[in-house]
């Protein structure tokens, strides 16, 4: 027989949870080496003695790999018995190991390969033997005590060592839903069917009656309230976001529930995918500011061939083949000092909503010519368009207009009838009606996640409250929000280097907060969206009576380039490469010089999701468009078209183009160029004149009625859809006889003495017409 397994070292002689690391020490694995060469040995004696017996190399593993599994089994046993004790001590120290293991066993790896498989097989592992659930009670009980939140609302600063417990908690559980959400080529067919079961863990009412997201929605209300101010909010944030996109799916999975949806509703697919349009698309060259015009005229006053005055416009098959906003003058310019124009940009480059880890290349000149030609969306019509264009025409032509009815076109010329059959054709191609009929209504709403819109309310708010707090134009207050909590140390730095390092952290801090927020809230309102329309209107109606507008105005006005560009973090401190790589020594000017790339895919990332949200709030709201007109939004959004970004200068075109009706003739005159990129970029709208301002819809004094109608009919939509006591007009009816006779019902005290009379008067008096009633029937 084979020799017996080496005997491995105790957890007393290991030194506790860091020898004990999978059997990957460096004494275990000489061990085990030496274990396979004596099997080898008398594998090969066995062979010659007996050629029925015969232990092969893949055998040999198939041993080692079910011995060190069932030895990382029982040691995560021993870590789970552990978290039960009552001190508190104890209990920090082995959640620490565990966030050990889930960090990948660092410090006995050579690459951050290694560090990232190893993290990935016992995360898994922590998830099957029940970890998450144990971390998840100790969440709780940190959540609830009282006495740590008096202790940090008497202290006048917070600083880290007020959130340990929390923070070594929250990075397990961020750790363990962002390793499983993500799906990778080499997963094992076990891992698959963790991940399905994880997902719908976290989705279902299994934490004190709620989901997880809501118990995470908790911790943010406690911390704006001020009740608990030493919560770590950005951990908390993040691992909110990440449990909301894991349960609810992020944009592709959105775009699949479209498909499903209008495939179920029996309607025509989608034409285009939103995403797959903007990944192809070309970020333009900026408008001129003032000052390059003035520069511009000085250089052609030196002897340069001066610009024309007039720029032909492209031709629609040629404008993905080169940029229509450049004249000659500025293709054949030389001197790029400072001009955007006139270098390559590194942010003219394709980016999908969720920028991948390292930056892709730029895109060689060659494959513009590649790319689609010609408007790069499909038009769309609304039934609204058509009930104008129906009304203008009657007007026109037979003198009288029918209201809403769409259908009726006699006395009308025949073009007539062909405009009004083409605009139905896009619109039932491209739109979907949801009637406020309560059945058509409960109908078409999902059970999902996302059904806890009206308890949400108040934790969107605070959410508003934090990014407020994070925004980088916002001035520090006495009485603001402290979100730096889990950020400053107990001592503060006293040298240069030190002030510099917290600088960064502090920068690097607010901007992942703004990045977890603006990608919750945008995922929150299209998955509301998508689940029914009303639902999405009570809560951006919130947003909107919450400031959101001018919030997010707030955090475009400032220096946008300078924002994109930031430099806020330390690559040799980035995980895993700081443990697993000899760290060089930090100096103050090697912080100064920040990272080597030009440009920050995180701040980016931020900027198009608060545009996209922007968009989602103002979108047909004639009310909230006023709102970016009196805010003076577009010196704002045109700044930010400074950024050469394809999906940011999409968002911001979008903005700039549902209020250039309102600012004037003047405003357009002098803007021709973001008119042009306008048309170009922005999908079109059959029978909108954006460009002319002469819309029926923009009389001002419609606004107010538009936005109390809205009000009215998501009210009415919360007494059907919510209320318990539906005794309104659209109440449902019990029609099934053995349900209503199943009833039990409360009868008078004095009934039993008139029952025989009441009988004798309405039932058995009364002359049934049955053959009338099969008729009826």
């Amino acid at each position: 027989p084979p020799p017996p397994p080496p005997q491995r070292i105790s957890e007393k002689e290991s030194g506790g949870a860091k020898g004990k690391d999978c059997g990957k020490k460096t004494t275990e694995n000489e061990l085990d080496r030496e274990w396979v060469r004596q099997v080898e040995t008398q594998s090969e004696t066995n062979t010659q003695a007996d050629t029925d017996l015969k232990v092969t190399p893949c055998d040999i593993i198939h041993l080692l790999n079910l011995s060190f599994l069932a030895e990382q089994r029982a040691y995560v046993m021993r870590l789970l018995d552990a978290l039960e004790v009552t001190d508190r001590d104890k209990r920090l120290k082995v959640a620490r190991a565990i966030l050990y293991l889930a960090q990948g066993v660092f410090a006995e790896c050579d690459s951050d390969t290694d560090v990232i498989r190893w993290s990935r097989h016992n995360v898994f592992l922590l998830y099957d033997m029940g970890i998450f659930t144990a971390l998840l009670e100790l969440l709780s009980m940190e959540m609830d005590n009282n006495q740590a939140c008096s202790s940090a609302v008497r202290k006048p600063a917070i600083s880290l060592a007020d959130s340990t417990e929390l923070r070594v908690l929250l990075s397990v559980m961020y750790l363990m839903v962002e390793t499983i959400r993500l799906q990778t080529e080499d997963d094992q067919p076990d891992w698959t069917t963790a991940r399905e079961a994880f997902r719908t863990e976290l989705g279902s009412p299994l934490y004190n009656g709620e989901p997880f997201a809501l118990l995470l929605f908790t911790m943010v209300t406690k911390f704006c309230s001020m009740n608990a101010p030493h919560f770590p909010m950005k951990k908390v944030l993040l691992l909110l976001w990440k449990t909301v996109l894991f349960t609810m799916g992020g944009f592709e999975e959105l775009q699949e529930m479209k498909v499903r949806g209008r495939e179920r509703l029996s309607l025509p697919p989608l034409p285009e995918d939103s995403i797959k349009v903007v990944r192809s698309m070309r970020a333009a060259s900026p408008p001129a500011s003032a000052m390059e015009l003035i520069e511009q005229q000085q250089q052609a006053k030196r002897g340069r061939r001066s610009r024309r005055p007039l720029v032909k416009q492209d031709s629609l098959d040629t404008y993905n083949e080169r940029d229509p906003f450049k004249n000659d003058d500025e293709d054949d310019s030389e001197d790029a000092d400072g001009n955007l124009e006139s270098e390559v940009d590194p942010l003219d480059r394709d980016v999908i909503i969720q920028p991948p880890p390292p930056p892709p290349p730029l895109r060689p000149p060659t494959d513009r010519a590649s790319l689609p030609k010609g408007l790069p969306w499909a038009p769309k019509v609304r039934e609204k368009d058509i009930e104008h264009f129906l009304e203008i025409s009657r007007n026109k032509f037979i003198g009288f207009t029918l209201g809403s009815d769409t259908e009726t076109l006699v006395g009308l010329p025949r073009p007539i009838h062909e405009s009004v059959k083409t605009l139905k054709q896009v619109r039932r191609a491209l739109t979907l009606i949801c009637l406020p009929i309560p059945s058509l209504s409960i109908a078409l709403f999902s059970q999902d996640p996302s059904e806890v819109s009206r308890g949400m309310l108040k934790q969107l708010i605070a959410l508003l409250k934090l990014l407020l707090a994070a925004a980088p134009t916002s001035k520090a207050k006495t009485d603001s929000i402290n979100i730096l909590a889990d950020v400053l140390p107990e001592e503060m730095p006293i040298t240069v280097l030190q002030s510099m390092k917290l600088g960064i952290d502090v920068n690097r801090h607010k901007e992942i907060i703004v990045k977890a927020i603006s990608a919750l809230l945008l995922l929150l309102l299209k998955h509301f969206k998508l689940n029914h329309i009303y639902q999405f209107e009570i809560v951006s109606q919130h947003l909107v009576f919450a400031n959101c507008i001018p919030l997010i105005l707030k955090f475009f006005n400032q220096n946008i380039m300078s924002y994109i560009s930031a430099k806020n973090s330390i690559c040799v401190l980035d995980f895993p490469h700081c443990v697993v790589h000899e760290m060089p020594e930090l100096t103050a000017e090697s912080l100064e010089a920040g990272d080597s790339n030009q440009f920050c895919w995180r701040n980016l990332f931020s900027c198009i999701n608060l545009l996209r949200i922007l968009n989602k709030l103002t979108k047909w709201k004639h009310s909230r468009t006023m709102m970016l007109v009196v805010f003076k939004s577009a010196p704002i959004l045109k700044r930010a078209l400074k950024v050469k970004q394809a999906m940011m200068q999409l968002y911001v075109l979008k903005l700039l183009k549902i209020q250039t009706k309102y600012l004037g003739r003047q405003w357009r005159k002098s803007n021709m160029k973001t008119m042009s990129a306008i048309y170009q970029k922005v999908r079109h709208r059959l029978n909108d004149d954006w460009a002319y301002g002469n819309d029926i819809d923009a009389r001002p004094w419609d606004f107010q009625a538009e936005e109390c109608a809205l009000r009215e009919s998501i009210e009415k939509f919360n007494s059907r859809r919510y209320d318990k006591n539906q005794n309104g007009e659209f109440a449902p009816v019990d029609n099934c006889l053995q349900s209503v006779l199943g009833q039990r019902v409360e009868l008078p005290d004095d009934f039993q003495y008139s029952y025989e009379m009441w009988l004798e008067r309405e039932v058995f008096s009364q002359p049934i017409q049955w053959e009338g009633l099969l008729e009826r029937n």
